[in-house]
């Protein structure tokens, strides 16, 4: 009838048991993309996770110049150009549905030698993006959005000064965008979290080579700051392994091992 909520009969589905695998961490795969590119020498990275958002900032990085071999569905070969080796697209640089990819990336791209536009899908284009534009704009760069909203335009050429910043919501993307943008800032770059976030990005820096300081709730780099290229081998994502988490737990006859799922400390709340 017209206006009844609908009705959902669920059964027993069985028992679960086995070994599985899923697929690579979203936020680990576009930091690696990222970090990868602006890297001195070969990146390798296994595990990459080929969804829309992670090809989308891939496809960004290529449009500036960097070659990407792709031997298998989830195994990527990065030639890094180096800190300032980035050139200059020849159009807007479309990140589709990934609010990931454009904040990072502004971050990344107000240390560029040259002019930048950043898009996306509609949905994507209604997303706030003056909490990155408000910490880079004290950093030195020049960011524009229409009403705190993409498109974001980013002037390049700007000489970036290191600042101290304390986050008002803890925000692991607000966190990255600065901390990507600090590594092309003279001087110490600080944020202070009010609470921990996923700490991706400062792992995989050091991973990449950059002196990362921690104290509490502190967290600088100085720059400028080189990346040397690395292996990568991206981690099943925590959230995917969740649903299989569970299902183990409730409905486990025997056994359910889930391979190589990240456990970040910082990531794994269920």
């Amino acid at each position: 009838m017209s206006g009844q909520p609908a009705s959902f009969i669920a059964g027993p589905g069985g028992e679960v048991s086995g070994e599985i695998r899923v697929p690579g961490d979203k936020s680990i795969s576009h930091r690696a993309a990222m970090l990868g590119s602006i890297a001195q020498g070969i990146t390798e990275v296994n595990g990459f996770l080929e969804g829309e958002d992670c090809l989308a900032t891939l496809a960004a990085f290529e449009a500036m110049g960097v070659r990407v071999e792709r031997p298998a569905a989830d195994r990527l070969i990065i030639h890094g150009v180096g800190l300032r080796g980035l050139k200059a697209p020849s159009a807007a640089l479309d990140l589709g549905n990934s609010g990931t990819g454009m904040r990072l990336l502004a971050g990344l791209l107000c240390g560029q030698e040259f002019d930048s536009v950043l898009v996306g899908d509609e949905s994507l284009m209604r997303r706030p993006m003056d909490r990155i534009g408000g910490p880079l704009r004290r950093m030195g760069a020049r960011i524009r959005t229409r009403d705190g909203r993409p498109p974001i335009e980013i002037t390049g050429r700007r000489a970036l000064q290191g600042v101290a910043h304390e986050l008002d919501v803890p925000s692991a993307q607000v966190k990255s965008a600065i901390l990507l943008a600090g590594l092309y800032a003279s001087g110490r770059t600080l944020i202070v979290e009010p609470t921990p976030t996923r700490d991706h990005t400062e792992r995989m820096l050091a991973a990449f080579g950059v002196p990362v300081e921690r104290d509490g709730a502190k967290i600088s780099i100085r720059g400028p700051a080189m990346l040397q290229g690395c292996r990568i081998d991206v981690p099943g994502d925590f959230s995917s392994a969740a649903f299989f988490i569970v299902a183990g737990l409730i409905a486990g006859a025997a056994p359910l091992l889930i391979r190589g799922v990240g456990v970040n400390p910082t990531r794994i709340g269920l």
